[in-house]
């Protein structure tokens, strides 16, 4: 009997390929699907090519510090250097931020929000990886201006930053351009600005504009202490969008840092993970047992907090 041509040999495409090719399904289904099918795909999927951009940011939403950490530390180990962007929230010692420090020297984006990152983690960090253009340090409670001004002197490339704080950290609080000046002193060559709820004035919002010419967008949603002449400064910086500083509704509150230039070398795509139907039966269950990731970890080898967006009040 003759075997169509049509039959395409999924199995013997180059690990590369098959990589790209996992790189569009999901955290779990690259953990608890592809490697069952067949040992090509379970070696392509061990392998470094789908581990160059790690986004579980979703995911660790309903898992604890010591999973997140030890989750962070077996993908980077599996991207072998070769890890572009990473996005991850709650991670919460400085072991970890040394460990991607020393291990993803390749990184263009990095994403750490909600994260116990400190002024030791900070210059560890923004040391060794000189390649970062995004970088995003929102609801970081523990950086403060000195640290913004090292990541500014060691980030030479730096494009976006976002550093927005949720309304309860801020509220009732004086404000202060201690960030802003930092910023405005640090970062000439940002596109893209993020500060939504921070404690800045009109005052530090000018200095950065001065100081950034680059600026494409600025976010100041929910900064009450700035009131910015906007005709004045449209006619001074046609090329820039200022949001804010009112909050028009919930869904403009879950738009996240993105790219903002296509001739730039490195990308921030912020789609969001795939949902998942979880059942508790299943072995996609793991991903919400606390025990879970070591089942996890033992496939890899062998081979709640929703975002804060949703609580920001709208404009008084």
């Amino acid at each position: 009997m003759a075997v169509s041509s049509d039959i395409r040999a999924w199995d013997e495409l180059i690990p590369d390929t098959l990589g790209l090719i996992f790189t569009k399904l999901s955290l779990c289904e690259r953990f608890t699907v592809i490697p069952r099918v067949c040992k090509s795909w379970a070696s392509a999927v061990n392998g470094p090519y789908c581990w160059q951009e790690i986004d579980i940011t979703d995911w660790c939403s309903y898992s604890e510090p010591p999973q997140v950490e030890r989750m962070v530390q077996m993908l980077i180990t599996r991207s072998s250097g070769s890890l572009r962007k990473l996005s991850v929230s709650g991670i919460q010692t400085e072991r970890v931020f040394t460990f991607i420090a020393d291990n993803a020297g390749s990184l263009q984006n990095l994403r750490l929000q909600r994260c116990n990152i400190n002024t030791f983690a900070v210059e560890q960090m923004t040391g060794k990886l000189s390649k970062i253009s995004i970088l995003d340090l929102s609801y970081c409670l523990k950086i403060c201006s000195s640290d913004i001004e090292t990541i500014g002197k060691n980030l030479k490339h730096l494009e976006v930053f976002c550093r927005n704080m949720h309304p309860v950290e801020t509220s009732g609080k004086p404000s202060e351009d201690a960030e802003a000046l930092a910023i405005a002193s640090t970062m000439p060559k940002l596109k893209r600005l993020e500060m939504a709820y921070n404690l800045v004035t009109s005052e530090g919002v000018y200095k950065i504009l001065s100081s950034c010419p680059k600026l494409e967008i600025l976010d100041l949603r929910g900064c009450w202490g700035v009131k910015l002449d906007t005709v004045s400064v449209q006619q001074k910086f046609p090329k820039l969008a200022v949001l804010g500083p009112q909050v028009i509704g919930y869904y403009e509150m879950l738009e996240d840092c993105s790219d903002i230039s296509d001739s730039s070398d490195s990308e921030y795509d912020d789609s969001d993970m795939d949902e998942y139907d979880y059942d508790d039966d299943s072995d996609d269950g793991i991903w919400y047992h606390l025990g879970g990731i070591e089942e996890l970890e033992f496939r890899a080898y062998a081979g709640g907090v929703e975002d804060a967006a949703m609580y920001w009040p709208p404009s008084p």
